[in-house]
């Protein structure tokens, strides 16, 4: 009988894990396995697309006297997950991100299948709440294999929560990037975006490329700032931050937030753009004249392996983790301490623009993650783990 492998996953909405999930799912089925997919939420909130021969679930809704006991009620969608596992015959369950795999390894906590965590994020950077935090140190052991992207990740985790083994597996770059709904050209949007404003438009922009759906994480902030000290000196350059959507992110609009932090009557407010979630991201890094990720911490950025697989141009900060483990400093990018100040990460982005021989060598030193983080390489990785 066809080995059956389960991932459970909040949703498909934009982001790298949820991307990752449904790579490893392919690589199951590329390797004659049979995936299928866990959500906790509906499809309607998908932004990536299943692939063909990927088995989707759902998990049902709370009924109502669920729904009303809040916390109480964990125990009982601890068992609906546990019923899935059997009714669905799992053989190998991997629980993507921290809080459903807890519920996973609760759930099918002496059932005859294997249970396997991959931690998306640099533990200590994204603490869960009190009680998610005491589910993790109890049940962290229990895996039969944790995932984890970086070496200083898997440190963590062995250190603090006993949890082995574990099995390195940074993120695969499958190239070419992959392009899908919605489509969005460049030069088009940045064009609309300065109708009715000040801002001087060649026929193809100058433009920072910026992406991710977290302004926090990401360190937005700290590159608006920076945007706006080297603004007055780069006339002709915008920022594009691609990801953010419209509206409240968790009780804050990201957006807003970021054009506050400009002065109403600088320049550099018309030469801010955001184009939201773009599913052609391969046309936005080969447009653009540098990549950059400020991040406040990572797990292992994926945007920052694309950009340098597109041949960009790329700074960014020495975060917790991931940049250190794709970024050569001078080499194939540009590495900054993890607490450059914002004058710091403009004066290299200005001296960067002005050096277009480094920008280049930069891009094709870069180029070389094809290879080092191929898919190809790494789900073998991964395939032979679920045959060990």
């Amino acid at each position: 009988m066809t080995r059956r492998v389960a991932f459970y996953i909040d949703s498909l909405k934009t982001g790298g894990a949820e991307r990752v999930t449904l790579r490893m799912a392919v690589w199951c089925l590329e390797a004659g396995l049979d995936p299928l997919l866990l959500t906790h939420r509906s499809p309607t909130a998908d932004f990536y697309p299943v692939p063909a021969g990927i088995e989707r679930h759902v998990e049902s809704p709370d009924a109502a006297w669920l729904a009303r006991l809040g916390w109480l009620g964990f125990p009982w969608r601890v068992l609906a997950l546990r019923r899935w596992l059997i009714r669905n015959r799992i053989d190998t369950a991997i629980g993507m991100t921290t809080l459903p795999g807890i519920k996973l390894l609760l759930a099918a906590r002496n059932l005859p299948l294997a249970c396997w965590v991959s931690e998306r994020n640099y533990p200590p950077a994204k603490r869960p709440s009190l009680p998610w935090r005491l589910l993790r140190w109890l049940t962290y052991r229990w895996a039969d294999l944790h995932l984890v992207q970086t070496a200083q990740t898997g440190d963590w985790l062995r250190r603090r929560l006993r949890a082995t083994p574990q099995l390195l597996l940074p993120n695969s770059i499958v190239w070419p990037l992959p392009s899908f709904a919605p489509l969005v050209e460049p030069a088009a949007l940045l064009k609309r975006s300065a109708a009715g404003g000040q801002a001087d438009f060649a026929d193809r922009p100058e433009f920072l490329l910026a992406v991710g759906t977290k302004a926090f994480q990401k360190g937005f902030d700290r590159l608006v700032r920076a945007f706006a000290l080297l603004a007055p000196a780069l006339p002709q350059l915008h920022l594009v931050i691609a990801g953010l959507g419209e509206g409240d992110y968790h009780g804050l609009d990201q957006r807003a937030a970021l054009k506050g932090l400009l002065n109403p009557t600088s320049s550099a407010l018309a030469r801010l753009h955001f184009p939201g979630v773009v599913g052609n991201i391969g046309d936005w890094y080969a447009a653009c004249q540098m990549f950059i990720l400020p991040s406040r911490y990572e797990g292992f950025p994926n945007v920052l392996l694309e950009a340098m697989a597109s041949g960009c141009a790329c700074v960014a900060f020495d975060c917790c983790t991931g940049p250190a483990d794709l970024i050569r400093d001078g080499e194939n990018g540009l590495l900054l301490p993890a607490t450059a100040t914002d004058q710091a990460l403009a004066d290299a982005i200005l001296a960067l623009h002005r050096n277009a021989d480094r920008r280049r060598r930069l891009a094709q030193q870069a180029r070389a993650v094809r290879d080092q983080f191929s898919d190809a390489r790494l789900s073998r990785r991964f395939i032979e783990a679920l045959d060990g």
